[in-house]
């Protein structure tokens, strides 16, 4: 058996029992590995979705242009798709992202823009607006706009819900998972939800983020809003992917405890996983240890692998820097 491309290889990803770190936690934890996917990420599946069904809607046109803004996992996902299928690729990140992120995907053949941080979503400079721009100006572009796409959610609804029922035997009871775009947690919350409306999903945000006070509230507070460092998880928008009926609850985790998490998931699970990982399993595990039984399943979706975080999270200076070690 062989696969015709990279982007048959996308999906079936392994459940890794967690044992050191859900120490003295009632229950089983589980983690979705999801960088045994070929782009090392979660987001390999909702990328090629996205543009399989802007080929059947006309919107991806023979010889086209991928044009988006990403944190970097999303732009891997879709290169990979364009490389498959014959598209140029055009990817703008802030420059918060790590130099990782960056070179992998000028590694694969796109092209990379570079955009500030730390200014608001509706500023020209911003990466969403220099994506959008972007978009405009090249001709026979498409682009795909993870926040908004509801592709993104469908494929989770479609993939990873199905294959953690399945994995699970039908048992699972909690699902943890970050949210940033919104899709990975609500396309497989809904799913499992339909199986059975008595799971229970927990949605890990940062601080600096609006989900959780949006969740609880109603409110979206701009002053929830401020510069943090953990990459690929939190907002300081509403994607349409969001779907808050179907995140039970939200627990923020510092960068701190984020950064710290990821490397002894590294060191004591040798799980090699991102940044955004370490902030799933430690506020997974915090609501574990107040709410899960001895009969309870939770499983926890890594995204993405170390190889995105060697410069920050797993280099020791870098930690020293931040006071985190």
């Amino acid at each position: 058996m062989y696969f015709n491309n990279i982007i048959e290889a996308i999906g079936n990803t392994p459940l890794v029992k967690l044992n050191k770190v859900a120490d003295g936690i009632k229950g089983t934890v589980l983690a979705k590995v999801e960088y045994f996917n070929p782009g090392n990420s979660v987001k390999d599946r909702m990328a090629v979705k996205m543009v399989e069904d802007a080929e059947k809607a006309g919107l991806l046109k023979p010889g086209g242009t991928i044009v988006e803004g990403t944190s970097g996992n999303t732009g891997m996902g879709l290169a990979l798709a364009a490389i498959a299928k014959g598209y140029s690729c055009i990817f703008v990140m802030s420059d918060k992202q790590s130099k990782e992120k960056q070179d992998i995907l000028r590694a694969v053949g796109a092209q990379v823009v570079v955009c500030p941080v730390d200014v608001a979503p509706e500023d020209p400079r911003s990466y969403y607006s220099v994506a959008k721009r972007l978009s405009e100006e090249t001709p026979n572009s498409f682009y795909p706009n993870q926040y908004d796409n509801l592709s993104n959610t469908v494929a989770h609804y479609e993939g990873t819900g199905p294959e953690i029922w399945k994995q699970t035997e039908g048992t699972i009871t909690h699902l943890a998972c970050g949210v940033g775009t919104g899709g990975t947690i609500c396309g497989t919350a809904q799913y499992l939800k339909e199986q059975n409306p008595a799971v229970v999903t927990v949605g890990l945000d940062t601080y600096g983020s609006v989900f959780k006070k949006y969740k609880e509230t109603g409110i979206f507070d701009e002053k929830e809003i401020y510069p943090y460092k953990t990459e690929g998880i939190g907002e300081d928008i509403l994607p349409k992917n969001v779907n808050f009926d179907l995140i039970d609850s939200f627990i923020k985790v510092t960068d701190q405890d984020a950064a710290v998490m990821t490397r002894r998931l590294a060191k004591e699970e040798g799980l090699f996983v991102g940044w955004s990982c370490g902030s799933a399993v430690h506020g997974a595990l915090e609501y574990a240890r107040e709410h899960l039984k001895e009969e309870d399943v939770m499983v926890i979706i890594l995204p993405d692998h170390g190889t995105r975080y060697l410069g920050k999270i797993y280099n020791d200076d870098w930690m020293r820097e931040q006071g985190w070690l």
